[in-house]
């Protein structure tokens, strides 16, 4: 009796963290939706890059920058090079003649930190955070300021496209993955704020900055900061853009591993948002959406096990154990036929799912045991081609979204 409770458990757990709270949210933001009041206006805004040894991409983002649909009077471009020593910063100082303004962090101390520090320096009333290698549609910064019109809004995320030009498995898994999360972030914009935003293209009031931990992430940390101020995080997700996919599954692991380590740091520092009573709905995202998601493998484990310790006691246990086993070992042959460098199609979708949820357990055994990663470390092993690229710098194009 008990390994049938036991089974039944996880399997619940785990269809409500992937099925259930979808659907329950999807249902939620049309019961209760919070719209939001959006103006076409154009505050001073600071485009902050962040950037360490970006020297191929740089040029291509800072002309793609300088291309923007935006008064040019009222837009800033600041590169935050994270001590950089390859040509980075030598081609910010080529760009300075354009406006373009460096801020160097002399040590690494990350990402974060040289972020903060380049928005010490900065003057917009708004201040846009983006990568190096990160691809704006030219309205991309008028789209994202208009819900600033909401005096209920602190911080805004935009939409990114991942792009897989190498058709890699891990590159079609992470669009499906990615695709998955925006209904998510729609949906939870809708019924009132965000938990997270993608890094490559959010926004924030001046105002609203605040100073992180260098060992926090940034652009989940950013979320919970707003709510705490008592202002919504939203989505717009007609400020495009566009990043391109890892195409290796280790260089995805090893992203992962860092982002999942540093966000359970920043969910123990931030721990009280996860009080019912006191944070409501936003709690109950925090739950569903991150702390459930991260404990998926725990519950495929037990899963699994009980299911094999009642393989014998129905048909339904038989069946169900070796559907469990075909979907693994598909996940394997993904993981052979990537290694190969064989296209493997739909088995993209579980050799994604597995990579993600082994990226979890990495990603808990590091936290547990205090391990973190101070320094910044980007993988770039791809970029959006200029095929994809070119459409983005046409100015009759500006106002097409994605």
């Amino acid at each position: 009796m008990e390994l049938e409770i036991g089974f039944w458990f996880f399997l619940g757990v785990t269809i409500y963290t992937y099925l259930g709270y979808p659907i329950l949210v999807f249902v939620l933001s049309r019961l209760f939706s919070r719209p939001i009041k959006k103006d076409e206006f154009t505050p001073s805004v600071s485009v902050i890059i962040a950037a360490y040894n970006e020297e191929r991409d740089l040029p291509a983002k800072l002309d793609n920058m300088l291309l923007l649909d935006y008064p040019k009077e009222k837009l800033e471009i600041i590169v935050a090079s994270d001590c950089s020593d390859d040509n980075t910063d030598k081609i910010v100082h080529e760009y300075s003649g354009r406006g373009v303004v460096l801020s160097r962090q002399e040590v690494r101390l990350g990402k974060t930190r040289a972020q903060q520090q380049a928005a010490k320096i900065s003057s917009g009333e708004i201040l846009v955070f983006s990568d190096a290698t990160t691809i704006y549609q030219l309205d991309a910064i008028r789209k994202i300021v208009r819900s600033f019109a909401d005096p209920d809004v602190g911080c805004v995320a935009g939409q990114l496209v991942y792009v897989d030009n190498a058709e890699s498995a891990v590159g079609k898994g992470c669009q499906s993955y990615w695709g998955y999360e925006k209904f998510l972030k729609k949906c939870e914009s809708q019924l009132g704020s965000l938990i997270g935003v993608s890094g490559c293209l959010y926004a924030v009031r001046r105002i609203c900055q605040v100073r992180l931990s260098n060992q926090m992430i940034d652009d989940f940390v950013i979320a919970t900061e707003i709510h705490l101020q008592g202002l919504r995080t939203v989505y717009e997700p007609d400020a495009v853009s566009m990043e391109s996919t890892n195409k290796r599954g280790k260089d995805e692991l090893r992203m992962r591993i860092r982002v999942i380590s540093q966000t359970l740091r920043a969910l123990s520092k931030y721990r009280e948002v996860f009080s019912l009573s006191r944070h409501g709905m936003f709690a109950f995202q925090m739950m569903s959406h991150k702390a459930l998601r991260y404990l998926v493998p725990i519950f495929l484990l037990g899963l699994l096990v009980t299911n094999w310790l009642l393989i014998n006691d129905s048909a339904a246990y038989y069946y169900s154990f070796w559907g469990q086993a075909g979907f693994y070992f598909s996940a394997f042959v993904g993981w052979v036929a990537e290694r190969m460098k064989v296209k493997i199609g739909p088995l993209a979708i579980p050799y994604y799912f597995m990579l993600v949820n082994i990226a979890s357990v990495a990603g808990i055994i590091r936290f547990i045991n205090g391990g973190t990663q101070v320094v910044w470390e980007p993988l770039r092993d791809g970029k959006v081609k200029t095929k994809n690229a070119e459409p983005l710098a046409k100015p009759q194009l500006a106002s097409k979204g994605t």
